[in-house]
């Protein structure tokens, strides 16, 4: 197995900076290096212009296949997150996608693969429910099968995004005669649909990123069932491993850590740069050198999914730690710029406070970013879960 970038993949990479270098809107860079909030169209103006790139380029079939069978962007995410890249929405490209290609019939890899590639389709994830969360195969979520459709009542929540989607993947209860996980469908449903309604809950950062969806008598045709009635849970097994494999977030990461070097280098203690004391460096010293193992992990689990394996219990390593990483790296960020770290009060800052930071951009929304990310250990399902994982799938325990 080497984990080791190609000579070609060297090249793609060069090919990669010119194509940012030309093509990446400088205001779309701006609020990502910023940590500011991405609008709708932020998303999809930058996913039309990708998607229009990977049309023309000769190294197109490649980069489609890591975007649509490997579900990562390993070889291209310390770049991207450098440049201030979008993240791609991930529901689509990184979690539903695979699941279509593996399981789907070939009239749904027609249909809904180019439209995802495209940023045509925004979809968004029916997992999460009140009371089935880690615990996700006790969902409550019912389809009942009516001739040519299926009728879906229920709930799901912390559905990221889901204000902007026209699609959503969701779990389904279809038989409540058997186990419970092996009574569980994967339907492909529209948002258009009537009898769906989303609320939106405001999170701690102030930010409306996640809602609840309510699904009230919603006709669903019986083709959008993914693969076979009952076997969902399956193909939900499947969609996690890729999800928490992109949750590690490398690439981010290292942007990241590259931002804490550069505050810390310019805040002073008492007369002398923060990175200089010692307590502080050894923390910047520890969490760099746990992004390294872990980015080296990522390689290895990327070089098995591209010789034909899929992520396995391996993600759920790579989730546990990559989360705690990007967690560690928000709070050494929020203890440096110290009392600009107070939440909340960005419009405040000009005329609150004097000092350095006030012409730092990056500064002001530090804090809010360190209340998002603490999400991060939690979904995509939480850590204590994966841990689980981990011991009886690779420990054996």
């Amino acid at each position: 197995m080497n984990m080791n970038y190609t000579a070609e993949e060297l090249a793609f990479r060069d090919e990669v900076r010119a194509f940012l270098d030309d093509k990446l809107p400088a205001d779309i860079a701006a609020k990502v290096k910023a940590f500011r909030p991405l609008t709708k169209d932020d998303h999809q103006r930058w996913q039309k212009i990708l998607s229009a790139q990977l049309v023309r380029q000769p190294l197109a079939r490649r980069v489609r296949r890591r975007f649509l069978v490997t579900g990562s962007e390993a070889h291209l995410d310390e770049e991207s997150s450098r440049y201030g890249v979008p993240r791609s929405v991930p529901f689509g490209v990184n979690m539903v996608a695979p699941v279509i290609i593996k399981f789907g019939n070939e009239e749904q890899k027609q249909t809904y693969l180019p439209r995802i590639l495209s940023g045509e389709d925004w979809w968004c994830q029916g997992y999460s429910e009140p009371g089935a969360g880690s615990d996700l195969a006790s969902l409550k979520t019912r389809a009942v099968r009516d001739g040519d459709h299926y009728i879906v009542n229920g709930q799901k929540t912390w559905t990221t995004l889901g204000q902007h989607a026209n699609m959503i993947f969701c779990l389904v209860r279809t038989n409540t005669e058997v186990k419970a996980q092996e009574g569980i469908s994967f339907l492909l449903i529209d948002m258009d649909t009537p009898g769906i309604t989303v609320r939106p809950i405001i999170t701690l950062d102030g930010e409306h990123e996640v809602n609840e969806v309510f699904f009230e008598d919603v006709k669903v045709p019986v083709e959008n069932l993914v693969g076979e009635e009952d076997k969902g849970w399956t193909y939900a097994k499947f969609l996690l491993t890729y999800e928490r494999t992109g949750l590690a977030g490398i690439g981010l990461s290292k942007a990241a850590l590259a931002h804490l070097k550069q505050l810390a280098s310019r805040r002073l203690k008492n007369g002398r740069p923060l990175i200089e004391d010692t307590t502080f460096s050894q923390r910047i010293a520890k969490v760099e050198i746990d992004l390294t193992a872990a980015g080296i992990s990522n390689l290895r689990i990327i070089a098995s999914v591209e010789g034909g394996g899929v992520p396995g219990a391996e993600s759920s390593m790579l989730k546990v730690k990559g989360t705690e990483i990007r967690q560690s790296i928000n709070d050494l960020a929020r203890r440096a710029i110290g009392p600009y770290a107070l939440p909340f009060v960005e419009e405040e800052l000009a005329d609150g406070f004097d000092g350095e930071y006030l012409s730092d951009e990056h500064a002001a929304p530090l804090s809010a970013h360190y209340f998002n990310n603490r999400k991060l250990s939690i979904f995509g399902g939480s850590n204590e879960i994966q841990k689980n994982i981990v011991s009886k799938m690779i420990l054996g325990l």
